[in-house]
């Protein structure tokens, strides 16, 4: 059974309200002020509250705000009750995040549609999607029950890249968001000189180049498949709604799409204040625990020295000399562009 917190100063509307909502089968909780609503969804963490604007005490204003501080009752979704109806009011409220409203007076389908509604989209939002192909497009197929998303298109597909070929370029205008279902995929930037820096690298399962969906400008880096790969492609138009068309959906894609920020963040502390040494150690480490599907196993990867080298931001003859010591170590294994790491445990953990 559900539970719903009604917060309402009104007596005969709160009692009718609590009724309708009872009949429906739902648990009810009823506050008669913002302060006391506010204590009960903190002690109970209702599955929806439902909130009148203008209260005594604290309005529904300020319980929606006290309650988005708390990470425990910031996603719970949040119906307005109110009998005003300007435009200014509905604006602010959604600004501050609630989900709906309901108009005084309402009939009890109004309430039980918005209601239903609003829980729907909460189970949806706590659902876990699987990180390939089927896990987004389930997450596209089912977001489209909700009102504001029905536009979103089916035109995703996939497309498949050799390995060394460009997916997008540097300069160019972005038209997709990308993810990677199989393969391999690296995003550099390159100098006047023709040296490259690899920005990234992507593994199945991750999505790239939303960046300059996001900033609306064009790539600041180029894409280039490591190995056969095949991409989905996600319509812009697609990116735009799931970002600005509904608060919840934002949060979700935002967390599907942020995997690896901190790596990418660690990746730039390494590089500014490691040595060679280290940050070769580091670059194989990272290799190993983006790709190796067996750690019980040795892990085998294909790679230029030239695309390595870039990656930890030095130079080839640096990177070959780095190698050729830990393959004296034991640390790697080194057979024309294979690298086998043999030893994991002391690649991690070496300090110089």
């Amino acid at each position: 059974m559900k539970t719903i917190l009604l917060i309402e100063d009104n007596v005969e509307v709160r009692e009718n309200t609590a009724e309708i909502l009872e009949l429906a089968n739902f648990k009810v909780l009823q506050a008669e002020n913002g302060k006391i609503g506010v204590e009960i969804a903190q002690a109970n963490k209702p599955d929806l509250i439902i909130c009148d604007i203008m209260m005594p005490i604290l309005d529904g204003y300020g319980v929606i705000h006290m309650l988005s501080k708390n990470t425990e009752t910031s996603t719970i979704p949040f119906i307005f009750l109110t009998a005003k109806t300007e435009r200014g009011d509905f604006r602010k409220g959604m600004e501050m995040g609630a989900d709906d409203y309901i108009t005084k007076p309402f009939d009890d389908v109004e309430l039980l549609r918005a209601v239903e509604s609003r829980l729907k989209k909460a189970e949806l939002l706590k659902t876990e999607f699987s990180n390939n192909v089927d896990g987004v497009n389930k997450f596209f197929d089912d977001i489209k029950n909700i009102e504001e998303l029905k536009k979103l298109s089916n035109d995703r597909r996939i497309k498949s890249f050799k390995k060394k070929e460009m997916i997008f370029s540097e300069g160019s205008s972005p038209n997709f968001l990308y993810f990677l279902a199989k393969g391999k995929v690296k995003t550099f930037k390159s100098h006047e000189y023709g040296k490259e820096f690899i920005t990234n690298l992507y593994k199945e399962g991750d999505f790239f180049g939303y960046i300059a969906l996001l900033e609306d400008l064009p790539f600041a880096e180029n894409a280039e498949a490591l190995e056969d790969s095949d991409v989905l492609l996600i319509p812009k138009e697609d990116f735009y709604s799931l970002i600005y068309n509904n608060a919840g959906v934002m949060k979700k894609f935002i967390k599907m799409l942020s995997d690896n920020i901190i790596e990418k963040e660690n990746q730039l502390v390494n590089l500014a204040y490691s040595s060679v040494r280290k940050r070769v150690a580091n670059a194989l480490v990272t290799l190993y625990d983006r790709y190796n599907k067996q750690p019980e196993e040795k892990f085998n990867i294909s790679i230029s020295r030239e695309d390595l080298a870039n990656i930890v931001g030095t130079a080839t003859e640096s990177l070959i000399r780095t190698l050729s010591d830990f393959k004296e170590e034991k640390l790697i294994e080194v057979k024309s562009s294979n690298i086998t790491i043999t030893d994991y445990e002391k690649l991690k953990k070496l300090k110089a």
